[in-house]
Protein backbone atom coordinates (compact mmCIF):
# COMPACT_ATOMS: atom_id res chain seq x y z
CA UNK A 1 0.00 0.00 0.00
CA UNK A 2 1.26 3.45 -0.83
CA UNK A 3 2.06 5.31 2.33
CA UNK A 4 0.57 8.59 1.20
CA UNK A 5 -2.89 7.07 1.60
CA UNK A 6 -2.49 7.80 5.31
CA UNK A 7 -3.94 11.27 5.05
CA UNK A 8 -7.54 10.29 4.36
CA UNK A 9 -7.76 7.54 6.96
CA UNK A 10 -8.52 9.66 9.99
CA UNK A 11 -11.79 11.34 9.15
CA UNK A 12 -13.21 10.04 12.48
CA UNK A 13 -16.82 8.96 12.27
CA UNK A 14 -18.53 10.64 9.34
CA UNK A 15 -21.88 11.25 7.70
CA UNK A 16 -23.25 8.45 5.55
CA UNK A 17 -23.77 10.22 2.25
CA UNK A 18 -24.18 10.00 -1.47
CA UNK A 19 -22.53 12.37 -3.93
CA UNK A 20 -24.06 15.83 -3.76
CA UNK A 21 -24.90 15.80 -7.47
CA UNK A 22 -27.40 12.97 -6.70
CA UNK A 23 -29.02 14.54 -3.64
CA UNK A 24 -32.45 16.14 -3.35
CA UNK A 25 -32.38 19.17 -1.08
CA UNK A 26 -35.03 19.03 1.65
CA UNK A 27 -36.10 22.28 3.35
CA UNK A 28 -34.92 22.79 6.94
CA UNK A 29 -34.76 22.74 9.89
CA UNK A 30 -31.49 20.83 9.71
CA UNK A 31 -30.01 18.49 12.33
CA UNK A 32 -27.04 20.80 12.81
CA UNK A 33 -29.23 23.13 14.84
CA UNK A 34 -30.06 20.39 17.34
CA UNK A 35 -26.80 19.29 18.93
CA UNK A 36 -25.81 18.46 22.48
CA UNK A 37 -25.17 21.68 24.40
CA UNK A 38 -21.71 22.40 25.81
CA UNK A 39 -21.12 24.65 28.80
CA UNK A 40 -19.06 27.78 28.24
CA UNK A 41 -16.40 26.63 30.71
CA UNK A 42 -15.64 23.46 28.71
CA UNK A 43 -13.42 25.25 26.17
CA UNK A 44 -11.29 26.81 28.91
CA UNK A 45 -10.81 23.45 30.55
CA UNK A 46 -9.80 21.85 27.25
CA UNK A 47 -7.30 24.63 26.52
CA UNK A 48 -5.79 24.37 30.00
CA UNK A 49 -5.26 20.62 29.63
CA UNK A 50 -3.79 20.83 26.12
CA UNK A 51 -0.11 21.63 26.90
CA UNK A 52 0.31 18.72 29.29
CA UNK A 53 -1.24 16.33 26.79
CA UNK A 54 1.03 17.55 24.00
CA UNK A 55 4.09 17.07 26.17
CA UNK A 56 2.95 13.60 27.24
CA UNK A 57 2.31 12.65 23.61
CA UNK A 58 5.78 13.85 22.63
CA UNK A 59 7.30 11.69 25.35
CA UNK A 60 5.30 8.64 24.31
CA UNK A 61 5.86 9.09 20.59
CA UNK A 62 9.41 10.43 20.38
CA UNK A 63 8.31 13.27 18.07
CA UNK A 64 10.92 16.06 18.42
CA UNK A 65 8.72 19.09 17.79
CA UNK A 66 5.04 20.06 17.74
CA UNK A 67 3.15 23.31 17.31
CA UNK A 68 -0.56 23.75 18.08
CA UNK A 69 -3.04 26.56 17.59
CA UNK A 70 -6.74 26.83 18.46
CA UNK A 71 -9.25 29.41 17.25
CA UNK A 72 -12.72 30.17 18.59
CA UNK A 73 -15.27 32.81 17.62
CA UNK A 74 -12.80 34.37 15.21
CA UNK A 75 -10.04 34.73 17.80
CA UNK A 76 -6.72 32.97 18.34
CA UNK A 77 -7.14 31.45 21.80
CA UNK A 78 -4.09 29.16 21.90
CA UNK A 79 -0.76 29.05 20.07
CA UNK A 80 2.29 27.29 21.45
CA UNK A 81 5.38 25.43 20.30
CA UNK A 82 6.84 22.35 21.99
CA UNK A 83 10.19 20.65 21.60
CA UNK A 84 12.92 21.35 19.07
CA UNK A 85 13.20 21.97 15.35
CA UNK A 86 15.83 19.28 14.88
CA UNK A 87 16.81 16.36 17.07
CA UNK A 88 20.14 16.94 18.80
CA UNK A 89 19.81 20.73 18.76
CA UNK A 90 18.33 23.27 21.16
CA UNK A 91 16.52 25.37 18.53
CA UNK A 92 12.99 25.61 19.93
CA UNK A 93 9.71 25.13 18.13
CA UNK A 94 7.69 28.36 18.37
CA UNK A 95 4.30 29.33 16.93
CA UNK A 96 6.26 30.99 14.11
CA UNK A 97 8.11 27.77 13.13
CA UNK A 98 7.41 26.67 9.55
CA UNK A 99 6.51 23.01 9.00
CA UNK A 100 5.75 20.85 6.00
CA UNK A 101 1.96 20.45 6.02
CA UNK A 102 1.77 17.35 3.78
CA UNK A 103 -1.86 16.60 2.89
CA UNK A 104 -3.28 19.34 5.06
CA UNK A 105 -2.43 21.10 1.79
CA UNK A 106 -5.63 19.64 0.30
CA UNK A 107 -8.28 21.58 2.26
CA UNK A 108 -6.19 24.73 1.88
CA UNK A 109 -6.15 24.12 -1.87
CA UNK A 110 -9.93 23.78 -1.79
CA UNK A 111 -10.15 27.32 -0.42
CA UNK A 112 -7.88 28.55 -3.23
CA UNK A 113 -10.32 26.98 -5.67
CA UNK A 114 -13.29 28.54 -3.83
CA UNK A 115 -11.65 31.96 -4.17
CA UNK A 116 -11.29 31.37 -7.92
CA UNK A 117 -14.99 30.45 -8.04
CA UNK A 118 -15.78 33.68 -6.18
CA UNK A 119 -13.82 35.61 -8.79
CA UNK A 120 -15.89 34.03 -11.60
CA UNK A 121 -12.88 32.35 -13.17
CA UNK A 122 -13.94 28.77 -12.72
CA UNK A 123 -16.67 26.56 -11.30
CA UNK A 124 -16.43 23.30 -9.36
CA UNK A 125 -18.53 21.68 -12.10
CA UNK A 126 -16.24 22.77 -14.95
CA UNK A 127 -14.82 19.84 -16.90
CA UNK A 128 -11.13 19.84 -15.97
CA UNK A 129 -9.97 19.11 -19.53
CA UNK A 130 -11.77 22.25 -20.75
CA UNK A 131 -9.02 24.18 -18.98
CA UNK A 132 -6.30 21.54 -19.50
CA UNK A 133 -6.67 20.59 -23.18
CA UNK A 134 -3.62 18.29 -23.10
CA UNK A 135 -5.03 16.19 -20.26
CA UNK A 136 -5.27 12.53 -21.31
CA UNK A 137 -6.79 9.59 -19.45
CA UNK A 138 -7.19 5.98 -20.51
CA UNK A 139 -10.97 6.40 -20.76
CA UNK A 140 -11.90 9.22 -23.19
CA UNK A 141 -15.36 9.54 -21.64
CA UNK A 142 -13.88 10.32 -18.24
CA UNK A 143 -11.41 12.71 -19.81
CA UNK A 144 -14.30 14.59 -21.41
CA UNK A 145 -16.60 14.60 -18.38
CA UNK A 146 -14.54 14.59 -15.14
CA UNK A 147 -15.02 17.90 -13.35
CA UNK A 148 -12.70 19.85 -11.11
CA UNK A 149 -14.88 18.66 -8.24
CA UNK A 150 -14.50 15.03 -9.32
CA UNK A 151 -10.73 15.30 -9.06
CA UNK A 152 -10.88 17.11 -5.70
CA UNK A 153 -13.23 14.38 -4.36
CA UNK A 154 -11.01 11.44 -5.41
CA UNK A 155 -13.82 10.06 -7.58
CA UNK A 156 -12.29 10.55 -11.05
CA UNK A 157 -11.45 6.86 -11.42
CA UNK A 158 -7.72 7.35 -11.04
CA UNK A 159 -6.51 4.44 -8.89
CA UNK A 160 -5.20 4.89 -5.38
CA UNK A 161 -1.93 6.86 -5.21
CA UNK A 162 -1.60 6.97 -9.01
CA UNK A 163 1.59 8.84 -9.89
CA UNK A 164 3.16 8.74 -6.43
CA UNK A 165 5.67 6.16 -7.64
CA UNK A 166 6.77 8.50 -10.42
CA UNK A 167 7.23 11.32 -7.91
CA UNK A 168 9.44 9.02 -5.82
CA UNK A 169 11.68 8.59 -8.87
CA UNK A 170 12.03 12.35 -9.36
CA UNK A 171 9.65 13.14 -12.22
CA UNK A 172 8.06 16.59 -12.40
CA UNK A 173 4.39 17.52 -12.22
CA UNK A 174 3.73 17.81 -15.96
CA UNK A 175 5.41 14.49 -16.73
CA UNK A 176 3.51 12.66 -14.00
CA UNK A 177 0.14 14.02 -15.07
CA UNK A 178 0.86 13.12 -18.71
CA UNK A 179 1.79 9.55 -17.81
CA UNK A 180 -1.38 8.93 -15.80
CA UNK A 181 -2.78 7.98 -19.21
CA UNK A 182 -1.17 4.56 -18.69
CA UNK A 183 -3.35 3.76 -15.67
CA UNK A 184 -6.57 1.82 -16.09
CA UNK A 185 -9.34 3.69 -14.32
CA UNK A 186 -11.65 2.55 -11.58
CA UNK A 187 -15.37 3.28 -11.82
CA UNK A 188 -16.00 6.95 -12.51
CA UNK A 189 -17.89 8.72 -9.69
CA UNK A 190 -18.54 5.40 -7.95
CA UNK A 191 -15.14 4.38 -6.55
CA UNK A 192 -13.29 6.49 -4.01
CA UNK A 193 -9.52 6.25 -4.49
CA UNK A 194 -7.22 8.68 -2.70
CA UNK A 195 -5.03 10.35 -5.32
CA UNK A 196 -2.55 13.15 -4.78
CA UNK A 197 -2.24 13.73 -8.49
CA UNK A 198 -5.99 13.66 -8.95
CA UNK A 199 -6.29 16.69 -6.70
CA UNK A 200 -3.25 18.17 -8.44
CA UNK A 201 -5.07 17.88 -11.79
CA UNK A 202 -8.10 19.65 -10.32
CA UNK A 203 -5.92 22.42 -8.93
CA UNK A 204 -4.00 22.80 -12.19
CA UNK A 205 -7.33 23.24 -13.99
CA UNK A 206 -8.26 26.01 -11.54
CA UNK A 207 -4.91 27.71 -12.05
CA UNK A 208 -5.16 27.45 -15.85
CA UNK A 209 -8.64 29.01 -15.76
CA UNK A 210 -7.24 31.90 -13.71
CA UNK A 211 -4.25 32.28 -16.02
CA UNK A 212 -1.70 31.85 -13.22
CA UNK A 213 0.66 29.24 -11.88
CA UNK A 214 -0.89 27.38 -8.94
CA UNK A 215 1.73 28.68 -6.51
CA UNK A 216 1.07 32.28 -7.56
CA UNK A 217 -2.68 31.79 -7.44
CA UNK A 218 -2.49 30.58 -3.84
CA UNK A 219 -0.36 33.58 -2.91
CA UNK A 220 -2.77 36.05 -4.50
CA UNK A 221 -6.10 34.53 -3.50
CA UNK A 222 -5.45 33.08 -0.04
CA UNK A 223 -2.07 33.68 1.57
CA UNK A 224 -1.88 37.44 1.00
CA UNK A 225 -5.48 38.48 1.76
CA UNK A 226 -5.87 36.07 4.68
CA UNK A 227 -2.59 37.03 6.36
CA UNK A 228 -0.45 33.94 5.84
CA UNK A 229 3.00 35.42 5.11
CA UNK A 230 4.89 32.25 6.04
CA UNK A 231 2.84 29.92 3.82
CA UNK A 232 3.84 28.70 0.38
CA UNK A 233 3.37 25.85 -2.08
CA UNK A 234 7.03 26.15 -3.12
CA UNK A 235 9.54 23.78 -1.55
CA UNK A 236 12.29 26.38 -1.97
CA UNK A 237 10.39 28.76 0.33
CA UNK A 238 10.19 26.10 3.03
CA UNK A 239 13.91 25.39 2.75
CA UNK A 240 14.70 29.11 2.91
CA UNK A 241 12.72 29.69 6.12
CA UNK A 242 15.07 30.59 8.97
CA UNK A 243 12.73 29.21 11.62
CA UNK A 244 12.08 25.85 9.96
CA UNK A 245 11.20 22.48 11.46
CA UNK A 246 13.45 19.76 10.02
CA UNK A 247 11.64 16.57 9.05
CA UNK A 248 12.41 13.33 10.89
CA UNK A 249 11.78 9.79 9.69
CA UNK A 250 10.34 7.49 12.37
CA UNK A 251 10.48 4.11 10.61
CA UNK A 252 13.70 3.30 12.46
CA UNK A 253 11.86 3.49 15.78
CA UNK A 254 13.46 6.82 16.70
CA UNK A 255 13.41 10.26 15.02
CA UNK A 256 16.23 10.71 12.51
CA UNK A 257 16.77 13.73 10.27
CA UNK A 258 17.74 11.77 7.16
CA UNK A 259 15.86 13.19 4.20
CA UNK A 260 14.64 16.16 2.24
CA UNK A 261 11.07 15.80 0.97
CA UNK A 262 10.45 17.96 -2.10
CA UNK A 263 6.71 17.78 -2.75
CA UNK A 264 6.63 20.35 -5.56
CA UNK A 265 5.28 17.84 -8.12
CA UNK A 266 2.11 17.35 -6.01
CA UNK A 267 2.16 20.82 -4.45
CA UNK A 268 -1.64 21.38 -4.36
CA UNK A 269 -2.08 18.00 -2.65
CA UNK A 270 0.95 17.91 -0.35
CA UNK A 271 3.42 20.74 -0.94
CA UNK A 272 2.22 23.41 1.49
CA UNK A 273 4.58 24.74 4.13
CA UNK A 274 3.18 26.93 6.88
CA UNK A 275 3.08 27.69 10.60
CA UNK A 276 0.27 27.49 13.14
CA UNK A 277 -0.26 31.26 13.20
CA UNK A 278 -0.92 31.32 9.47
CA UNK A 279 -3.10 28.22 9.76
CA UNK A 280 -5.09 29.84 12.56
CA UNK A 281 -5.99 32.64 10.15
CA UNK A 282 -6.97 30.00 7.60
CA UNK A 283 -9.15 28.18 10.14
CA UNK A 284 -10.94 31.44 10.86
CA UNK A 285 -11.37 32.02 7.11
CA UNK A 286 -13.17 28.69 6.75
CA UNK A 287 -15.21 29.07 9.92
CA UNK A 288 -16.32 32.58 8.92
CA UNK A 289 -17.57 31.40 5.56
CA UNK A 290 -14.89 33.20 3.57
CA UNK A 291 -14.05 36.51 5.21
CA UNK A 292 -10.68 37.68 6.46
CA UNK A 293 -11.05 40.82 8.51
CA UNK A 294 -13.23 43.10 6.39
CA UNK A 295 -12.30 41.36 3.14
CA UNK A 296 -14.50 38.78 1.44
CA UNK A 297 -12.16 36.13 0.02
CA UNK A 298 -15.00 33.88 -1.12
CA UNK A 299 -18.72 33.57 -0.42
CA UNK A 300 -20.04 30.73 1.75
CA UNK A 301 -21.66 29.07 -1.26
CA UNK A 302 -18.34 29.01 -3.11
CA UNK A 303 -16.84 26.67 -0.49
CA UNK A 304 -20.03 24.83 0.39
CA UNK A 305 -19.55 21.91 -2.07
CA UNK A 306 -16.09 21.33 -0.64
CA UNK A 307 -17.39 20.88 2.91
CA UNK A 308 -20.39 18.74 1.97
CA UNK A 309 -20.15 14.94 1.62
CA UNK A 310 -19.44 14.24 -2.04
CA UNK A 311 -18.57 10.56 -1.91
CA UNK A 312 -18.47 7.79 0.69
CA UNK A 313 -14.78 7.32 1.42
CA UNK A 314 -15.16 4.52 3.97
CA UNK A 315 -18.43 2.58 3.96
CA UNK A 316 -19.45 1.29 7.38
CA UNK A 317 -19.19 -2.50 7.74
CA UNK A 318 -22.44 -2.54 9.75
CA UNK A 319 -25.90 -1.04 9.39
CA UNK A 320 -25.61 0.79 12.71
CA UNK A 321 -22.18 2.30 11.94
CA UNK A 322 -21.27 5.66 10.52
CA UNK A 323 -19.59 5.82 7.13
CA UNK A 324 -16.73 8.16 6.28
CA UNK A 325 -17.32 10.84 3.67
CA UNK A 326 -15.13 13.16 1.62
CA UNK A 327 -15.95 16.53 0.12
CA UNK A 328 -13.60 18.53 -2.08
CA UNK A 329 -10.34 18.31 -0.13
CA UNK A 330 -12.07 17.93 3.25
CA UNK A 331 -13.10 14.93 5.30
CA UNK A 332 -16.70 15.56 6.36
CA UNK A 333 -18.04 13.84 9.47
CA UNK A 334 -20.31 14.11 12.48
CA UNK A 335 -19.24 13.74 16.09
CA UNK A 336 -21.14 11.73 18.73
CA UNK A 337 -22.66 14.98 20.01
CA UNK A 338 -24.19 15.71 16.61
CA UNK A 339 -21.65 18.28 15.48
CA UNK A 340 -20.50 18.49 11.88
CA UNK A 341 -16.73 18.04 11.82
CA UNK A 342 -14.40 18.98 8.98
CA UNK A 343 -10.91 17.52 9.13
CA UNK A 344 -7.82 16.35 7.33
CA UNK A 345 -4.56 14.69 8.25
CA UNK A 346 -1.26 14.93 6.45
CA UNK A 347 1.86 12.81 6.59
CA UNK A 348 5.15 12.06 4.94
CA UNK A 349 6.81 8.83 6.00
CA UNK A 350 10.08 10.70 5.41
CA UNK A 351 9.28 13.03 8.28
CA UNK A 352 6.06 15.04 8.76
CA UNK A 353 2.59 14.57 10.26
CA UNK A 354 -0.18 17.14 10.61
CA UNK A 355 -3.86 17.53 11.49
CA UNK A 356 -6.67 20.10 11.25
CA UNK A 357 -10.13 19.75 12.81
CA UNK A 358 -12.98 22.26 12.55
CA UNK A 359 -16.39 22.31 14.26
CA UNK A 360 -18.20 24.94 12.15
CA UNK A 361 -21.29 25.04 14.38
CA UNK A 362 -19.13 25.97 17.37
CA UNK A 363 -16.79 28.29 15.43
CA UNK A 364 -13.91 26.18 16.76
CA UNK A 365 -10.79 24.82 15.07
CA UNK A 366 -7.45 23.27 15.94
CA UNK A 367 -4.29 22.74 13.90
CA UNK A 368 -1.42 20.44 14.90
CA UNK A 369 1.89 20.45 13.02
CA UNK A 370 4.73 18.01 13.79
CA UNK A 371 8.21 17.42 12.40
CA UNK A 372 8.23 13.61 12.41
CA UNK A 373 6.73 10.81 10.37
CA UNK A 374 3.26 9.44 11.09
CA UNK A 375 3.03 7.87 14.53
CA UNK A 376 -0.41 9.15 15.48
CA UNK A 377 0.69 12.13 17.58
CA UNK A 378 -0.99 14.84 15.50
CA UNK A 379 -4.27 12.92 15.27
CA UNK A 380 -4.25 12.07 18.97
CA UNK A 381 -3.79 15.68 20.03
CA UNK A 382 -6.64 16.82 17.81
CA UNK A 383 -8.97 14.05 19.01
CA UNK A 384 -8.10 14.60 22.67
CA UNK A 385 -8.87 18.30 22.46
CA UNK A 386 -12.19 17.73 20.68
CA UNK A 387 -13.10 15.06 23.27
CA UNK A 388 -12.38 17.40 26.18
CA UNK A 389 -14.42 20.15 24.55
CA UNK A 390 -17.41 17.86 23.98
CA UNK A 391 -17.32 15.53 26.98
CA UNK A 392 -14.98 17.01 29.56
CA UNK A 393 -12.76 13.93 29.38
CA UNK A 394 -11.01 11.71 26.83
CA UNK A 395 -13.19 8.89 25.53
CA UNK A 396 -10.19 6.62 24.97
CA UNK A 397 -6.38 6.50 24.77
CA UNK A 398 -6.19 8.25 21.44
CA UNK A 399 -2.43 8.00 21.02
CA UNK A 400 -2.40 4.25 21.59
CA UNK A 401 -5.15 3.78 19.04
CA UNK A 402 -3.70 5.97 16.33
CA UNK A 403 -0.17 4.75 16.93
CA UNK A 404 -1.27 1.17 16.40
CA UNK A 405 -2.93 2.02 13.11
CA UNK A 406 0.13 3.94 11.93
CA UNK A 407 2.49 1.00 12.24
CA UNK A 408 1.18 -0.35 8.96
CA UNK A 409 2.43 2.72 7.15
CA UNK A 410 5.96 2.00 8.29
CA UNK A 411 5.85 -1.53 6.87
CA UNK A 412 8.48 -2.32 4.22
CA UNK A 413 7.27 -2.97 0.68
CA UNK A 414 8.42 -5.47 -1.93
CA UNK A 415 8.15 -9.24 -2.18
CA UNK A 416 11.61 -9.83 -0.66
CA UNK A 417 11.21 -7.58 2.40
CA UNK A 418 12.36 -9.39 5.53
CA UNK A 419 13.81 -12.34 3.66
CA UNK A 420 17.49 -13.34 3.98
CA UNK A 421 19.64 -13.59 0.89
CA UNK A 422 19.50 -17.21 -0.29
CA UNK A 423 22.69 -19.14 0.53
CA UNK A 424 22.79 -20.46 -3.02
CA UNK A 425 22.45 -17.04 -4.68
CA UNK A 426 24.62 -16.76 -7.84
CA UNK A 427 28.00 -15.25 -7.01
CA UNK A 428 29.09 -13.90 -10.38
CA UNK A 429 26.19 -13.66 -12.83
CA UNK A 430 27.23 -12.84 -16.39
CA UNK A 431 26.58 -9.07 -16.79
CA UNK A 432 26.18 -9.40 -20.56
CA UNK A 433 22.92 -11.28 -19.99
CA UNK A 434 21.35 -8.24 -18.32
CA UNK A 435 23.11 -5.00 -19.33
CA UNK A 436 21.04 -2.82 -21.60
CA UNK A 437 18.21 -0.32 -21.81
CA UNK A 438 14.60 -1.40 -21.36
CA UNK A 439 11.52 0.67 -22.20
CA UNK A 440 8.34 1.38 -20.26
CA UNK A 441 5.73 3.97 -21.27
CA UNK A 442 4.88 4.84 -17.66
CA UNK A 443 8.19 4.75 -15.79
CA UNK A 444 10.43 5.60 -18.74
CA UNK A 445 13.67 3.82 -19.63
CA UNK A 446 15.40 1.46 -17.22
CA UNK A 447 19.15 1.16 -17.71
CA UNK A 448 21.02 -1.86 -16.38
CA UNK A 449 24.72 -1.06 -16.19
CA UNK A 450 27.87 -2.57 -14.74
CA UNK A 451 30.35 -0.85 -12.45
CA UNK A 452 33.25 -2.05 -10.31
CA UNK A 453 30.89 -3.50 -7.69
CA UNK A 454 28.47 -5.26 -10.00
CA UNK A 455 25.18 -4.44 -11.66
CA UNK A 456 23.11 -1.32 -11.04
CA UNK A 457 19.66 -0.24 -12.20
CA UNK A 458 19.11 3.40 -13.17
CA UNK A 459 15.61 4.90 -13.18
CA UNK A 460 14.10 8.34 -13.39
CA UNK A 461 15.21 11.67 -14.86
CA UNK A 462 18.19 12.17 -12.48
CA UNK A 463 18.58 9.07 -12.61
CA UNK A 464 18.34 7.18 -9.32
CA UNK A 465 20.68 4.19 -8.92
CA UNK A 466 19.74 0.90 -7.27
CA UNK A 467 22.36 -1.76 -6.52
CA UNK A 468 21.34 -5.17 -7.90
CA UNK A 469 22.03 -7.95 -5.41
CA UNK A 470 22.11 -11.47 -6.95
CA UNK A 471 19.25 -13.55 -5.56
CA UNK A 472 18.46 -16.46 -7.89
CA UNK A 473 18.80 -17.38 -11.54
CA UNK A 474 17.82 -14.21 -13.45
CA UNK A 475 16.52 -12.64 -10.23
CA UNK A 476 18.13 -9.78 -8.30
CA UNK A 477 17.12 -7.77 -5.24
CA UNK A 478 17.04 -4.00 -4.78
CA UNK A 479 16.43 -2.04 -1.57
CA UNK A 480 14.55 1.21 -2.35
CA UNK A 481 14.14 3.92 0.29
CA UNK A 482 11.54 6.55 -0.65
CA UNK A 483 8.35 8.15 0.63
CA UNK A 484 6.41 5.06 -0.43
CA UNK A 485 9.12 2.49 0.35
CA UNK A 486 10.04 2.70 4.05
CA UNK A 487 13.15 1.34 5.69
CA UNK A 488 13.61 -2.38 5.10
CA UNK A 489 11.89 -2.45 1.71
CA UNK A 490 13.29 -5.06 -0.64
CA UNK A 491 12.03 -6.01 -4.08
CA UNK A 492 12.81 -8.58 -6.73
CA UNK A 493 14.03 -7.55 -10.16
CA UNK A 494 13.29 -10.44 -12.50
CA UNK A 495 14.67 -10.88 -16.01
CA UNK A 496 12.92 -13.06 -18.59
CA UNK A 497 12.73 -13.60 -22.33
CA UNK A 498 9.73 -13.39 -24.58
CA UNK A 499 9.11 -15.84 -27.39
CA UNK A 500 10.69 -13.39 -29.87
CA UNK A 501 13.88 -13.40 -27.84
CA UNK A 502 13.54 -9.91 -26.42
CA UNK A 503 14.28 -9.52 -22.72
CA UNK A 504 11.89 -8.15 -20.11
CA UNK A 505 12.48 -6.84 -16.60
CA UNK A 506 9.83 -6.77 -13.87
CA UNK A 507 10.36 -4.79 -10.64
CA UNK A 508 7.96 -6.09 -8.03
CA UNK A 509 7.53 -3.05 -5.80
CA UNK A 510 6.72 -0.86 -8.82
CA UNK A 511 4.20 -3.32 -10.24
CA UNK A 512 1.29 -2.58 -7.88
CA UNK A 513 -0.90 -1.43 -10.78
CA UNK A 514 0.57 -3.77 -13.36
CA UNK A 515 2.88 -1.15 -14.88
CA UNK A 516 6.20 -2.44 -13.57
CA UNK A 517 7.51 -4.42 -16.54
CA UNK A 518 10.12 -3.05 -18.96
CA UNK A 519 10.85 -4.50 -22.40
CA UNK A 520 13.61 -4.25 -24.93
CA UNK A 521 12.65 -4.23 -28.58
CA UNK A 522 12.23 -7.61 -30.26
CA UNK A 523 15.42 -9.22 -31.45
CA UNK A 524 15.66 -8.94 -35.27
Amino acid sequence: MHKTSLICLFAATALAAVPVFAQTVVPGPYPGADVTEITESRLGMALSALPAYVEDTMERSGVPGIAVAVVHDGELVFAEGFGVREIGTSDPITPETVFMAASVSKPVSATVAAAAVFNNEVDWDDVASSHLPTLALSDPYVRDHATIGDFFAHRSGLPHAAGDDLEDLGFDRDTIIARLLEHELDRFRLDYAYSNFGITIGAEAVAAAAGMAWEDLADAYIFEPVGMPHSSYRHADYMAAENRAVIHAMDTGAPLALFERDADPQAPAGGLSTNVLDMANWLNLVLSGGTAGSREVFAPDDLLPAVQPQIVSGPSPAADGRSDAYGYGFNVGVTPTGRVMLSHSGAFVLGAATRVVLLPGDDLGIVVLTNAGPVGAAEAIGAYFIDLYQFGEASRDWFAGFNGVMQGYMAPVGDLAGLPTPPDAPENPDPSLYVGTYENAYFGPLTIAEDAEGLVAELGPAPQRFRLEPWAQDVFAISPRTENAPRGSRSSVTFAKREDGARTVRIDYLDTDGLGTWMEEAVQ
